[in-house]
């Protein structure tokens, strides 16, 4: 196919065994014309991603954001922004009290959290992004007077535990939440009616003179089957789940065999 346009996930689709970037990535990407946007869709805050795009030499790019909670034009300026209301982040800690569980809160730039421990130094380590130290009970504080709410909950744990809390927020706010499992120690949380779809079709509509027909997307998880089912043609990378492997035009190498920059070599020889 010919296409305007690439939207790809990051983390299990577009970095290898290191979580990062190849060299065979870098090359491939750079040998496209700077006129085809390369627009990062993820579950990521946007600092944890804008690294990847300065990395690739394409830093004034569009971002999706908290998988199309946040969504950032290529001159910074927020296009999009859904929270999860207050009240329910509130929930999600009530009933995570009882449990090990460990919550991390985002909102827009920002990533709060209580206290360095195991799960905290994980997602430094993999986001290469430092979070802000600050109680929770005071974040909660700050939103309610702000009369804002999160972007995003992650919550991280035992996959026991993980599974509980899923089961409770799915039977009590399923139809509110965007409940998303990316491991099986991880519960990824943001509102239930944004997608990585319907933000790659705003930026579309606002800023490009085409469609989401034009566009080649790549992902690996629950989250991007929406997005490859919505594109001209969706590539699932072989370590995706059957179900995103299901909707996908097409099925590449494991992310940690370069299997978008085996798709995009394709393309341009």
């Amino acid at each position: 196919m010919k296409f305007k346009a690439i939207c790809t996930d990051i983390d299990g689709t577009l970095l290898n065994s290191e979580r990062d970037l190849s060299p065979r990535l870098k090359k491939v990407i750079e040998a496209f014309s700077p006129e085809i946007p390369l627009i990062l869709a993820s579950s990521r805050m946007p600092d944890a991603m804008r690294h990847l795009l300065r990395d690739l030499n394409r830093e004034k790019q569009p971002l999706i954001c908290y998988n199309g909670g946040f969504v950032i034009d290529s001159d910074g300026k927020v296009v999009d922004s859904v929270e999860i209301p207050l009240h329910l982040v509130q929930r999600i800690l009530e009933l995570s009290q009882s449990t090990s569980i460990h919550i991390s809160l985002y909102q827009g730039e920002s990533w709060f959290e209580p206290k360095e421990d195991y799960w905290s130094a994980r997602e430094i380590k993999n986001t290469k992004v430092t979070p802000t130290w600050k109680d929770t009970t005071l974040v909660l504080k700050e939103w309610e007077n702000s009369h804002s709410g999160a972007h995003k909950v992650m919550c991280m744990g035992n996959s026991q535990e993980i599974s509980w809390l899923f089961g409770e927020l799915h039977f009590l706010y399923g139809d509110q939440l965007h409940l998303y499992r990316s491991k099986d120690t991880y519960i990824e949380i943001a509102p239930k009616k944004i997608s990585k779809a319907t933000a790659l079709q705003m930026i579309l509509n606002k800023y490009y003179d085409f469609g989401m027909g034009d566009v080649i997307a790549f992902g690996d998880n629950y989250n991007d089957i929406d997005l490859l089912q919505s594109v001209g043609w969706g590539v699932a990378v072989g370590n995706a789940r059957p179900e995103v492997k299901a909707v996908a035009k097409e099925v590449t190498l494991h992310h940690k065999e370069d299997g978008v920059a085996a798709v995009l070599e394709k393309l341009i020889s």
